[in-house]
């Protein structure tokens, strides 16, 4: 009998036709990302294309991308999508087939969580720390902090001295180090070290107030919305504009098996904590979450540092992949980029530099960015001219990125 594997569905913030399918391990052990076509012979894309209205599909790590026709259910493909993975998965160990696997960067991936595991963690582990490689793409290694490290104002300094010189002279092939760790999300997080019971207000929540729904932890927006200050109206307006923003964590140690929620509005923030019998209670919310708000003049400066660090000829990253890179992660998620990004837009406006946001783009936008880059632009006055089309503005400001990047390339040669 087939063994039942664990998948959890979750829509895209950006696009209402993709949706993530994650296990909980790779799909393909030694493959970090593929994008197989509809003609792939692969077991796993042959198996998700044959299914009617999938359309494309991609995978990264442990997640499988699935974009429908747009007239398609996901009601009605979920299932169906998912019944397909656990078949092929029960029929091969090579589900993307023997090409994937001899992916070099899947193999970089190998060799980094190696190092992680056997040189690096046990050393940091006594500081309550430790670090994972989540993904490697064309030779960039994304690394996360936890624990100890979150947080840690010599984080910084830990991962460029200690582990990426370790890295660099074991792993030549590296061609870039990116820390996605959300430091703002606290020092000492609440779940990060095993000290003790969880601070606890004493405070159960009625029945039905919050749950599981896909993998994510759902709250009854009556309940919440007057503990975040807000009329369930705002609330539900401010989860889809940024306003109200969230993340969940898992408990580690004694905490095991348990879930805590922090969700935060422009005024107040609130917590609670799910034990193991899904019996959940209020607790206090940690500070740093709290002062999690203040951080986006420093998003809007990663934002703009990681896009400038983009190599020529890219074809800019997706407001979901800047979320995952930089460690914006939880509700709202996509709008603290949106909002960094369009105060990358101002400060480009007063200096009379080009966009740097140019490079942001739209998983459903064919390439460009979505409409609030041309909106604000125009409201700049830095918009597409009379009878210019916003494809042919959006060309013109990647090209004067690349002719500044070129110009600055040229100025540190001399110097």
């Amino acid at each position: 009998m087939s063994e039942r594997r664990r998948i959890r569905a979750q829509a895209s913030a950006q696009d209402a036709d993709a949706m993530a399918f994650t296990l909980d391990a790779p799909v393909q052990p030694g493959c970090a990302s593929a994008r197989p076509d509809a003609d792939s012979d692969a077991p796993l894309p042959r198996a998700l294309h044959a299914i009617d209205g999938v359309q494309r599909v991609e995978v990264a790590g442990a997640t499988i991308w699935v974009g429908k026709a747009a007239g398609a259910d996901w009601a009605a493909l979920k299932p169906a999508i998912a019944s397909a993975i656990r078949s092929v998965l029960d029929a091969t160990d090579q589900p993307l087939g023997e090409r994937a696997a001899r992916d070099p960067d899947a193999a970089l991936l190998d060799a980094v969580q190696a190092m992680l595991r056997d040189q690096v963690n046990p050393s940091i582990a006594a500081h309550g720390g430790h670090i994972a490689a989540e993904r490697v793409a064309e030779g960039t290694v994304y690394l996360r902090m936890s624990g100890g490290c979150q947080g840690c104002a010599a984080s910084s300094a830990t991962l460029r001295d200690g582990v990426e010189r370790m890295l660099r002279a074991a792993l030549p092939q590296i061609r870039r180090i990116v820390d996605v760790t959300d430091h703002d999300a606290g020092a000492n997080p609440f779940y990060a070290r095993d000290d003790g019971p969880s601070p606890l207000m004493g405070r159960a929540l009625p029945p039905g107030v919050i749950g599981w729904q896909d993998g994510q932890v759902i709250v009854d927006p009556a309940y919440l919305a007057p503990r975040l200050g807000l009329t369930p109206e705002a609330l539900r307006a401010g989860l889809r504009n940024g306003d109200v923003v969230g993340v969940t964590e898992t408990g580690e140690g004694a905490d095991a098996g348990k879930a805590r929620v922090v969700l935060r509005s422009p005024s107040r923030a609130w917590a609670a904590e799910i034990d193991a019998d899904g019996a959940a209670r209020e607790v206090p919310p940690p500070r740093q979450s709290i002062e999690a708000g203040a951080s986006e003049r420093d998003l809007a400066a990663r934002l703009r540092a990681h896009l400038g660090a983009l190599p020529p000829g890219h074809g800019g990253l997706s407001y979901g992949a800047l979320a995952q890179d930089l460690g914006v992660a939880g509700p709202g998620a996509i709008g603290k980029i949106t909002r960094a990004l369009e105060r990358t837009m101002q400060e480009d406006a007063a200096a009379g530099r080009p966009f740097i946001a140019a490079r942001a783009v739209s998983r459903a936008g064919g390439g460009l960015p979505g409409k609030g880059f041309f909106d604000l632009a125009r409201s700049l006055s830095r918009g597409p001219a009379q009878g210019e089309s916003e494809a042919a503005f959006h060309a013109g400001e990647v090209q004067r990125l690349a002719q500044e990047d070129g110009a600055q390339a040229r100025e540190g040669k001399r110097a």
